[in-house]
């Protein structure tokens, strides 16, 4: 059997995947992050091919049908895509890295698929645990926006999670024990950490 080079952290938004991410990325240096193309805008700081490969839709739209574009997804109501950038992602399994992506659902079932990732679903102690995160992460959210999010992380746990192969709790200030957790499935899953 050839060795997992995929690990899928995944979750609601606001529920720590991308802390736990970095934190195992700083722990083996074997580990780096996808880096996922999109056509939203970039946000404070954020800064092209390092924390997404920004692009106008119309350009995205030419890297899917190029098969630049390995998976995506469209979000309506933020009029947004999400994808899996293929050049960024042969050019990290060239270099012989063990790779995690932080995808949704359509992302991990591509990745487990495609490439025999082990997934993981982060799961956060309680809905109202999240809205507290997501209000502490960005103050200035609207209502309507925090409901939908809050909304959506209940469809994702209620109706997503069962397909992930590792469901994670990451309770609030304990994103240590979370890690931890995470450590031992990527062990038992045999990822080569040196």
């Amino acid at each position: 059997m050839t060795k997992k080079r995929i690990l899928v952290i995944a979750g609601p938004t606001g529920v720590g995947e991308s802390s736990i991410t970095n934190k195992i990325i700083k722990k083996y240096p074997l580990f780096t992050r996808l880096v996922t193309a999109t056509t939203r805008a970039p946000r404070l700081k954020e800064k092209n091919k390092v924390d997404y490969y920004f692009f106008a839709k119309k350009k995205f739209k030419e890297e899917i049908a190029k098969k630049n574009i390995l998976e995506h997804t469209y979000i309506k109501s933020r009029d947004v895509y999400y994808g899996t950038y293929k050049k960024d992602l042969d050019k990290k399994i060239k270099q012989n890295l063990n790779i995690i992506v932080n995808p949704d659902i359509v992302g991990a079932k591509y990745f487990k698929k495609n490439y025999n990732a082990t997934t993981i679903f982060i799961m956060p102690e309680s809905i109202d645990d999240l809205r507290k995160r997501q209000l502490k992460r960005n103050p200035d959210i609207t209502k309507t926006e925090l409901n939908k999010r809050l909304k959506y992380a209940e469809y994702e746990i209620e109706n997503e999670s069962y397909f992930y192969d590792y469901k994670v709790m990451n309770k609030e200030g304990k994103l240590n024990q979370a890690v931890l957790e995470v450590k031992k499935i990527i062990k038992k899953e045999k990822y080569n950490l040196i």
